[in-house]
């Protein structure tokens, strides 16, 4: 997959996870893209982890972020929110695959056993994470955010190592890439 669709994938998601589960704020528009612009410059300008186009389209579907001005903080939340329509969605499409069945010894339905684990985490997770960004408890929120990245790294990792095609590739790689902007965002935060 080149790399402008895989890009296209990845903000389709985010677009559907964040209008199907965040309600009339999470309309994306063209007026917000100017101000999220100079914050995913400098987040996403150097990460490893995503680029300045994942992070605009990532903020830019949810419409609080015209609001949020320069405040990295608030930023920080709607991708936390972001992560947590993206992994309720992916721990709902993880119970609908393992209810279509798949053999108990089949290398993939053992992978995504793993993954319903690591996605129910992430989901449980969110809520402290969230609290912990508006409380300022900065390293405490840099930790949970960090474990929910870990998990859907875990999560495809398995596939991965058992050689086994991903249902979930896709759902795995917007999880980390979403939970990584989260910690970017926070550490320009004041």
């Amino acid at each position: 997959m080149s790399a402008a669709a895989s890009s296209f994938s990845s903000v389709s998601a985010i677009l559907l996870y964040a209008l199907f589960f965040g309600g009339t704020h999470t309309e994306a528009t063209a007026d917000v893209v100017p101000s999220i612009l100079p914050v995913c410059k400098t987040v996403g300008g150097g990460s490893t982890f995503f680029d300045v186009q994942f992070c605009v389209e990532a903020l830019g579907s949810d419409g609080r972020s015209a609001n949020a001005g320069m405040n990295y903080r608030a930023y920080s939340i709607i991708a936390i929110d972001l992560l947590t329509a993206n992994a309720t969605s992916t721990a709902t499409k993880i119970d609908g695959l393992l209810r279509e069945g798949g053999g108990e010894g089949d290398a993939t339905t053992r992978c995504i056993r793993s993954c319903q684990a690591l996605y129910r985490g992430i989901v449980q997770r969110q809520p402290g994470c969230a609290a912990a960004v508006k409380d300022k408890r900065d390293g405490e929120a840099v930790m949970c955010m960090e474990e929910s990245a870990s998990a859907a790294k875990e999560c495809e990792d398995g596939f991965g190592k058992r050689k086994v095609a991903s249902p979930v590739a896709m759902e795995d790689d917007d999880a980390f890439k979403l939970a990584k902007l989260a910690v970017a965002l926070l550490s320009n935060a004041y």
